[in-house]
């Protein structure tokens, strides 16, 4: 068995520095920039975990984003390092103290750092492409990643944290959800995927779901490719992908078509 890893051996493993000849994007204004992100856990080593692997873990390492786990335990005052207490007024759990991460939240993101703060809860807004769009094209995000039954209401008012869920339902904890929504936002970063055009064909890029995908064989367990598909015809190509992501979201996500419709798309 490993032997336990110091504070600061971990700290190290988790955070990844921005290399001296980094490929910047432009924001809104044109100005050269660096998605820079910053989760602040309990689990610091959980990260980057699957945002190391592929095209968005190449994107880290190339140095087209950046990513900082801090550990809000490195805020506590006392000998324990304790971050949470009961919940006032009674009740099951335990609650993430307002100072404790108010002090995270201050270490990470001094004043003047324009970066959204998030943080991940089942109550929050939920995610989607359009807010990913959003946070890709400013200059980074802080996302605290909570446990335990909540975080004090106060310091989610006092440092203007923005709630977001990624789905109706509870996890152990917001790093995979953090996570996933790193994942959302670091693939529509310049460069990290390399297809601008893949990125605006899928899902939600327009409102409606995607379309089937086929590739060869030609035949398998005697189902073919549609053959308007191998036809050659990109008229009818592009009609039948229509057609069929619109058929998809009438069956699924019908919701997705009402908002649609009120945004007059």
């Amino acid at each position: 068995m490993r032997p336990p890893e110091s504070k600061n051996q971990r700290h190290a493993m988790v955070a990844f520095a921005t290399p001296s000849c980094v490929a910047g994007h432009k924001d809104r204004n044109g100005r050269m920039t660096t998605f820079a992100a910053t989760v602040l856990t309990l689990f610091p080593e959980l990260f980057p975990g699957p945002l190391g692997a592929s095209l968005v873990g190449r994107g880290l390492v190339d140095g087209r984003w950046t990513l900082e786990a801090r550990d809000i335990r490195d805020s506590a005052t006392d000998r324990h390092r304790t971050v949470d207490d009961t919940p006032s007024g009674g009740g099951a759990g335990m609650v993430l103290r307002a100072d404790v991460l108010a002090a995270a939240i201050d270490a990470a993101s001094p004043a003047g750092d324009a970066r959204p703060r998030l943080l991940m809860s089942p109550r929050g807004r939920p995610m989607t492409q359009a807010m990913a769009r959003e946070l890709a094209a400013g200059p980074g995000v802080l996302i605290v990643a909570g446990r335990f039954e909540g975080v004090d209401e106060r310091v989610i008012e006092a440092r203007g944290l923005r709630e977001v869920s990624i789905g109706d339902y509870v996890l152990s904890g917001g790093d995979i959800a953090a996570m996933a929504i790193l994942d959302a936002v670091a693939r529509l970063l310049p460069g990290v995927l390399g297809n601008a055009a893949s990125i605006e064909s899928e899902s939600f890029s327009d409102g409606l779901l995607e379309y089937p995908h086929y590739t060869r064989p030609q035949m398998f367990e005697g189902r073919a490719i549609p053959e308007v598909l191998t036809s050659g015809d990109h008229g009818r190509i592009a009609a039948w992908r229509r057609a069929e992501a619109e058929r998809l979201t009438v069956e699924r996500r019908p919701d997705l078509l009402t908002r649609r419709r009120d945004a007059g798309n």
